[in-house]
């Protein structure tokens, strides 16, 4: 992943405002500027987090680069503030308050471990992004997960129970693990 410039990122915290007024308003998406850098044309893939007071508002995201970064963070723009199924929509009197935060992120790998005892050892707090995946389930947490939750079970503990699992699966079973890291910036 080559980082992204801060010249970038502003770029990329104009549009996804833009976007996201345009969303919550009910009006048409401005289009994008002709004179976009490449690396934001590339393929990339991006959460968008949106606080306010900061309190989680709406987070929404790609783990694998499937189009253009800018039409990922665009897409996920409009789905934090109006799709995340934790929240009520963004209401248009919300957005002077709101704030927004995007993850740019690496590939996924998977993460080799011999069993659940070694699973913790094998994470970096604060530096990886923990996705889970059991069968059809699958949770993961942003890096920034581990401010909140800095200590390595209880972080493993939460991430199954967002998966819709006990919080001590993977202390049971061997599940699958892919970790990944974010370039993180905001307004």
């Amino acid at each position: 992943m080559t980082p992204i410039s801060l010249a970038e990122q502003k770029i990329l915290l104009h549009l996804a405002r833009q976007t996201l007024t345009a969303a919550v308003r009910g009006e048409a998406l401005p289009p994008l500027p002709a004179d976009l850098p490449e690396v934001l044309l590339r393929p990339g893939a991006a959460f968008v987090t949106l606080t306010e007071a900061g309190n989680l508002r709406g987070c929404v995201g790609s783990l694998e680069a499937h189009q253009p970064l800018v039409a990922d963070v665009r897409e996920h723009a409009v789905d934090a503030a109006l799709n995340d199924y934790r929240f009520e929509p963004v209401r248009p009197e919300e957005l002077p308050e709101i704030h927004i935060e995007l993850s740019y992120l690496t590939p996924p790998q998977p993460l080799e471990y011999t069993n659940p005892q070694d699973l913790p050892a094998k994470l970096r707090s604060g530096v990886d992004g923990v996705t889970l995946r059991d069968g059809l389930r699958r949770a993961t947490f942003l890096p920034q997960v581990w401010a909140q939750l800095p200590e390595k079970s209880e972080f493993l503990n939460h991430l199954c129970q967002k998966m819709g699992a006990p919080a001590d699966l993977w202390q049971k079973k061997r599940l699958e693990v892919f970790t990944y890291q974010a370039q993180e910036f905001h307004e």
